[in-house]
C-alpha cells in the first residue's frame, strides 16, 4: 500500500479531523500544530494566538484510492474559505484557511484546487499556501476527537454534524 501526506489548516482541528477520517483512502489523521514560531506548543498556547501556529492535520492518505484533488476539493467544500483568521465563532489566526504543501507538486495542487473552488465562492477565497514549518502533533486527547470526547461537546455537536452531512451528500462514494 502506498501514502502520502499533506497538511491542512480548515479551523477547529477538532472538526477537519472528523471529516477526513470518514475517507476511503485516507490511513490516517493528525492533529497538530504548524506555521508558527514557537517550537512544541501547548493547546492553550495555539488557542492565545500569539505563537502563530494554525490548528492543522496532517492527512495520510493511499493516492490510489483517492486522489490530493479530491482531498482538497473536499476541504474547500467543507469549511469557508473565505474567512479571513476565523471559521464561523473561531477567531483568531489559529483558525486560519491554509494549506501547507510537502513538496512542489502539492503546491501546484493547491494552486489548482484554490482556482477550482472560487468558482464556487462568489468572496474571495482567502486560503494561503505556507511552508510546512515547525509541525507538532497535537497532544494525546485531541486525536480522534469527535469519536471520543466530541460526541459530548456541545460545540462539537453543533459544528460537525452539517459538515458531515455536507460531505455525506456531496462526497458519498468517498467514504469509507
Amino acid at each position: 500500500m502506498t501514502h502520502d501526506s499533506i497538511i491542512l489548516a480548515g479551523g477547529c482541528f477538532w472538526c477537519t479531523e472528523a471529516v477526513f477520517l470518514q475517507l476511503n483512502g485516507v490511513q490516517k489523521v493528525e492533529s497538530g500544530y504548524i506555521g508558527g514560531h514557537t517550537d512544541h506548543p501547548t493547546y492553550r498556547e495555539v488557542c492565545s494566538g500569539n505563537t502563530g501556529h494554525a490548528e492543522a492535520i496532517r492527512i495520510t492518505y493511499d493516492p490510489e484510492q483517492i486522489s490530493l484533488g479530491n482531498l482538497m476539493d473536499i476541504f474547500f467544500a467543507t469549511h469557508d474559505p473565505t474567512q479571513l483568521n476565523r471559521q464561523g465563532n473561531d477567531v483568531g489566526t489559529q483558525y486560519r484557511s491554509a494549506i501547507f504543501p510537502l513538496n512542489q507538486d502539492q503546491t501546484q495542487a493547491a494552486n489548482d484546487a484554490i482556482a477550482r473552488a472560487q468558482v464556487d465562492h462568489s468572496d474571495k477565497i482567502v486560503t494561503t499556501i505556507e511552508h510546512a514549518d515547525n509541525w507538532t502533533i497535537a497532544e494525546d486527547y485531541h486525536q480522534e476527537y469527535w469519536e471520543g470526547e466530541g460526541q459530548r461537546n456541545p460545540y462539537c455537536m453543533a459544528v460537525i454534524p452539517p459538515k458531515l452531512a455536507k460531505l455525506k451528500k456531496s462526497y458519498a462514494a468517498k467514504l469509507k
